[in-house]
């Protein structure tokens, strides 16, 4: 039965149980953390290969000749390229390889605009105001980004094909302060959404007010895939291209997820214009990237279907978590009409909406008990959830036992929650 339909004494009935349980597992004095979307230690054990690759080799050259452990090879080896290449859809030579961080990568292309601007426009920092669009739920990393460069965030709602595009094009069309749009275009952070074919070409035929606007688009699931009918992505370079527009659009992606997010690989990718623009502040900040650790990866690796093959060893161990959350949740949670949450067929996150007000209260009944979730609000800019709804879980880094605690808990918390309110309101 639904919980709004129930009479006040079984809401109390309902809080009671719940409270007891509660009290149960506080006694219990767990310790999990499962606020970031972190691989767990069998995930990580399948990469181990990459730290193997270099010990017997005597030559250590990439097929141009230039030597791993030497300066040099500003954009990084092309054997790597080709392989993020092929993950993300845009050609080898405008693409620029970094070390472990995207994140760094697209911190710095905020700080390019910030300081020097795009395509000869003045610097961010000289102008008037600086706005970016920010569909939200959201990853809160993005926004701590555009927040330290005191750049305006702009909510923009999630619809089940991705972003609202009716917005965004009304937006980018009639206000040349907005410079950016952050995107985690397959298997969303934290919805798991995959953007539609027709949200990627609108995306593709924006012509924005701004013309130093940038698209950021952060490609970071591409081939983080959980079931035999993944989602599948149209490439946004292409459709730019055949708009005339790829100078809007900048791609990153990384192996963080793939071999080990703290030695992993990052990439940069973009239009031949915006190539030949970011060169010259790459070439200032640095003579290489680490080489060796591309070179093992390339040994480890060998192509795209070497990539292929290890996510499907990801995929074994994590198939059966996210289907641990999703029984949990439909469970103990299913009829009661206080709840909803996404099934997401890749990606790192299930995406949980409670009931109007309750989110904060969730988490902070779970921090209680010992388990500690992302923190309500931050899937928003500013942290500022406006129904105070949206919980982001992360399954992937506890043991599988750990895990099915953790979601009875949070069930726990949130009948709780929704059950407080409710008695509340009818007060």
């Amino acid at each position: 039965m639904k919980l709004a339909a129930m009479r006040n004494e079984e809401i109390r009935k309902l809080h009671d149980n719940a409270l007891g349980q509660y009290e149960d597992f506080k006694a219990l004095k767990l310790k999990l953390n499962m606020a970031r979307g972190k691989p767990c230690a069998k995930q990580l054990d399948l990469a181990l290969g990459v730290l193997e690759a270099l010990r017997a080799r005597s030559e250590f050259a990439n097929s141009d000749g230039d030597d791993c452990r030497n300066y040099g090879v500003w954009n990084g080896l092309p054997e790597m390229r080709g392989i993020f290449s092929a993950m993300i859809g845009v050609p080898a030579e405008q693409i620029i390889l970094g070390n472990n961080s995207s994140l760094q990568m697209m911190f710095d292309c905020v700080s390019k605009g910030y300081t020097h601007g795009y395509s000869g426009y003045a610097p961010w920092c000289k102008q008037d105001s600086v706005k970016f669009l920010c569909p939200a739920p959201g990853y809160d990393r993005h926004f701590a980004v555009t927040e330290y460069f005191g750049i305006e965030m702009i909510p923009v709602p999630m619809l089940k094909t991705g972003p609202d595009m009716d917005i965004i094009e009304r937006l980018v069309q009639e206000d040349e302060t907005i410079k950016g749009c952050w995107c985690v275009p397959k298997y969303s952070n934290p919805t798991g959404i995959t953007y539609s074919d027709e949200t990627v070409r609108r995306f593709a035929s924006l012509h924005p007010a701004a013309k130093d606007f940038r698209i950021m688009w952060d490609n970071a699931y591409c081939v983080h895939d959980l079931t035999d009918t993944p989602d599948t992505l149209l490439n946004l370079y292409e459709e730019c291209l055949k708009q005339g527009t790829e100078d809007n659009v900048l791609f990153f992606a990384s192996t963080s997820k793939i071999s080990f997010p703290g030695a992993g690989v990052a990439a940069l990718a973009a239009s031949k214009n915006n190539i030949a623009e970011l060169k010259e502040r790459f070439n200032v900040q640095t003579i290489g990237p680490d080489k060796l650790n591309q070179l093992r990866h390339i040994l480890f690796l060998h192509d795209i279907d070497g990539v292929r093959s290890l996510m499907q060893g990801h995929r074994k161990i994590l198939e059966s978590k996210f289907k641990l959350v999703v029984d949990v949740l439909e469970k103990e949670l299913g009829d009661l009409g206080i709840a909803k949450w996404s099934e997401p067929n890749g990606g790192y996150f299930v995406n949980l909406d409670v009931m109007n007000g309750c989110a904060k209260r969730v988490v902070g009944l779970c921090k209680e008990a010992g388990v500690i979730l992302t923190d309500a609000g931050a899937t928003y800019p500013y942290g500022q959830d406006p129904n105070d709804s949206n919980i982001r879980i992360a399954p992937t880094f506890p043991p599988e036992e750990e895990l099915a605690g953790a979601m009875h808990l949070l069930c726990i918390c949130v009948r709780l929650a929704a059950s407080e309110k409710l008695l509340s309101e009818r007060a």
